[in-house]
């Protein structure tokens, strides 16, 4: 308990005053003191519990005043978007529209007295809208995606295309018709490779071939990105490569006016790659082409590789920062040139003619570059950036972000699933916010920096030290994304980004926008030269950077995770005052459970979603069924698992059966049904333990650790054999059946169409099976549980499919 203890304070000797008059009296101090008897702890708990709400409650208000709870309306509106996008099953349109009215009902009715009531049902608005955008974007996709993989004659409309400067060619076709067979449920768009060709078919040529197609690529892994999302709401409804070289047909009837234009833009655009390719060869060529027409193709594997181990990647895609140099360069030289005439510079603002001309410079670099989504969002931040200057508005703002991201989430709301909405919001949050507590900041005189021969190198000083901090800043607000999206970090993306930046803002941007103002009157070459002088420079610092081996494998993060540290991030970069802490306490709180908790045990087996791909998962390596497994699939496996080395499988000798150029759907005679079995017995026990034993064409098998055996078929001849000789099988064919009489379990393509990916775990009470999907009822999944026998949809999914086996 705290007592008061008084003390008397007198003047010690010879510090008195022989005036009497001035004599002053004893001062008084009352002091805490503290003795035995102090207060409980259950009893100061809370009321510090009760003093931190009110701070807590003071600092909202202030937020309030400030207008920064306003900048939470994307938030939740995406988060509503994001609710109904991952919800295991559609919510009825009619009930989403009812609950919003009721939001919106009690928003208008709520007292203004209550604030913290109002601005919680605005929340919960917001959140229902945002379920209902989705819903109406998913409607307005309605994009039909291919059921299955299918060998068939297309015939459609070039919409677009882009070539990889190794003869192919790829094709985005409006589709006409198939035929041998004829589709039911057609795609209505498709991207095809073609090659072969002497010459590239121009855009709105009708062609015809006899190509292969297959459905978007489902998720790689259980958690993983499921590509059909983005090709439904992208209006792709397959994938696939002509057999030979296509033939151009004649057109049967004209595209409409909208058509006619659209086309025409991208035959611009088709146009302005090919001019810079012609100019600049090989990869500096097909990267400034990137640069201006995200034609991206051309670029080798090689220098893509590249850019992406040392985190230059965001370069090519035209995005923030390519709008914001273009806007930016356009708006200071054009205003630089308006000054120069005394006359215009005091008569008109300048500085809002400048503004003009920026916006149309960004708008005419958004209208050739093909419409990206990337492009899109920078186009709408830049757009409402440059309005802001109209109105004498400050154009570097989080409310001007909040808008944009308001005007993108209404108009694509599945884009707040993707890796490059959120990257592109989360750095420019971060750094905008960055920005306003660097302007706020107390700024202490320094005569000495105002000297003139220090002024120049204060200015350099300055610049690079920009560079650093947005690399700095950019790099740690995105990297939490890159570890969800990519399961990776880029170590030396800081060092690469330093050296670039310079040769980017002040070589090749500028540059650039000089040689595309040129080319109208081919007086560009000069300027495009001095452009592919900057990306040799970048492409060499990229290629030396990647030769580091910087790259960080982090694999998957628990869901959790991701959505609290989001959370953390928001309110660290959203507020201003000492509420903003509180991200970061969430984000160091949230990270360091993750660290403590025990790592979940990776699969034993994983297979892919045809069942052509299987691997077996050690502790330092995936050993697979294939020589060269597919790297769209198998990059994916071992950023995920962490295992970067591959262990192929041990071919052996002997013929497939039935031989090579036979009909694949024979029936085995029962003395190749035995010669068969014991093959895969004999392997299976004599070939390494994790490790699979093939003969090409036909089997392969593996024993497992713990002794269980897992075969894998090409061809369903031995499907007989396979399930009297493993615990396991797995066929990529399509079986009207999904068990074995043996009692062994089988993976099937059919099966795998149903549910996706597949993880597999042994346990102490069995076989735990982890599938890409547990229903099929979503708009970007009912394509496959479409049955083209009947013409219709079957039952959504398998109930279990661990006990197809049974």
């Amino acid at each position: 308990m705290q007592d008061l203890t008084t003390v008397e304070l007198r003047p010690e000797a010879g510090e008195g005053l022989a005036d009497s008059s001035s004599f002053s009296p004893p001062v008084v101090v009352t002091r805490p003191t503290w003795t035995q008897s102090a207060t409980p702890l259950r009893h100061r708990l809370p009321a510090a519990a009760s003093q931190l709400l009110r701070a807590g409650m003071r600092m909202l208000g202030e937020e309030a005043d400030h207008g920064r709870l306003l900048l939470f309306s994307p938030v939740f509106l995406g988060a509503g978007s994001a609710v109904w996008f991952l919800a295991a099953s559609d919510f009825s349109l009619i009930a989403s529209l009812l609950c919003l009215s009721a939001v919106t009902v009690a928003v208008l009715i709520a007292s203004r007295s209550r604030a913290a009531v109002r601005a919680t049902l605005l929340a919960l608005s917001l959140v229902a809208c945002g379920m209902v955008t989705a819903q109406f974007e998913s409607r307005r996709a309605s994009t039909v995606i291919l059921d299955s993989s299918v060998t068939t004659t297309v015939t459609g409309r070039v919409e677009r295309r882009e070539g990889d400067g190794r003869g192919r060619w790829r094709y985005i076709l409006a589709v006409t018709g198939t035929k041998a067979p004829e589709l039911k449920r057609r795609p209505e768009r498709i991207t095809a490779i073609a090659r072969g060709a002497d010459a590239a078919f121009e855009i709105g040529d009708i062609i015809t071939g006899r190509a292969r197609l297959t459905p978007p690529a489902g998720p790689a892994l259980p958690e993983l990105n499921d590509f059909s999302f983005g090709a439904y709401f992208d209006g792709i409804g397959a994938n696939g490569f002509f057999y030979g070289a296509p033939t151009k047909v004649d057109a049967q009837a004209g595209p409409s006016t909208a058509e006619t234009l659209l086309e025409g833009l991208y035959r611009l655009r088709s146009g302005i790659g090919d001019r810079i390719r012609s100019i600049l060869p090989g990869d500096t060529g097909a990267f400034a082409a990137a640069l201006v027409t995200d034609e991206r193709r051309a670029i080798s594997n090689e220098t893509t590789e590249a850019l992406r181990q040392s985190g230059l990647a965001h370069i090519i895609a035209i995005s923030g920062l390519n709008m914001a140099l273009s806007a930016g360069i356009f708006f200071v030289g054009f205003r630089m040139l308006l000054s120069l005439f005394p006359g215009i510079a005091e008569a008109y603002p300048t500085k809002k003619i400048a503004a003009a001309g920026a916006l149309i410079a960004v708008t005419a670099y958004f209208l050739i570059s093909g419409f990206a989504v990337s492009a899109e969002r920078a186009f709408i931040m830049m757009a409402i950036m440059l309005i802001a200057v109209f109105f004498d508005r400050p154009s570097i703002s989080l409310r001007n972000v909040a808008l944009s991201a308001l005007v993108i989430i209404v108009i694509s709301p599945s884009e707040v699933l993707g890796p490059s909405f959120q990257m592109s919001f989360a750095a420019t949050l971060a750094l905008v916010s960055g920005y306003q507590l660097w302007k706020d900041r107390r700024v202490r005189e320094n005569a000495f920096l105002k000297l003139p021969i220090i002024r120049p190198f204060v200015t350099v000083a300055g610049f690079f030290g920009g560079v650093f901090l947005t690399s700095l800043i950019g790099g740690f607000s995105t990297a939490l994304f890159s570890i969800e999206h990519f399961h990776r970090l880029t170590a030396y993306g800081l060092p690469a980004n330093l050296a670039t930046m310079p040769i980017i803002s002040f070589i090749v941007m500028p540059a650039g926008l000089l040689a595309m103002l040129l080319m109208p009157f081919g007086l560009d070459v000069w300027a495009w030269k001095v452009v592919g002088f900057g990306l040799d420079l970048v492409i060499a610092v990229a290629k030396a950077v990647s030769g580091w081996d910087g790259n960080i494998d982090v694999g998957r993060l628990p869901a959790w995770y991701f959505a609290v540290a989001v959370a953390g991030f928001l309110l660290l970069t959203l507020l201003r005052t000492r509420l903003r802490h509180a991200g970061t306490s969430i984000i160091a709180v949230a990270t360091l459970i993750l660290l403590l908790l025990p790592i979940p045990r990776p699969p034993d087996l994983v297979i892919s979603e045809d069942g052509s791909l299987v691997a077996v998962v050690e502790a330092a390596a995936m050993a697979s069924n294939r020589e060269r497994p597919p790297d769209f699939i198998f990059d994916q496996w071992q950023r995920a698992l962490v295992l970067p080395r591959h262990d192929p499988p041990k071919m052996l000798d002997g013929p497939a059966i039935p031989p090579e150029g036979e009909d694949r759907r024979v029936r085995l005679s029962r003395d190749q049904q035995n010669e068969a079995r014991t093959a895969m017995r004999a392997a299976a026990a004599a070939g390494d333990a994790n490790r699979f034993s093939c003969v090409k064409k036909a089997w392969c098998t593996s024993r497992l650790g713990n002794g269980q055996v897992v075969t894998v078929i090409d061809n369903a001849a031995y499907l007989g054999p396979a399930c009297d000789a493993a615990d396991i099988v797995v066929t990529s064919v399509r079986l009207r059946f999904n068990n074995c009489r043996s009692g062994a379990t089988l993976f099937t393509g059919e099966t795998l169409r149903r549910t996706g990916s597949i993880e597999l775990r042994f346990t102490d009470t069995g076989l735990e099976v982890a599938t890409a999907f547990d229903a099929l009822s979503r708009p970007w999944m009912r394509h496959r549980a479409y049955d083209w026998r009947s013409n219709s949809f079957t039952e959504s999914g398998l109930a279990n499919v661990s006990d197809s086996g049974e």
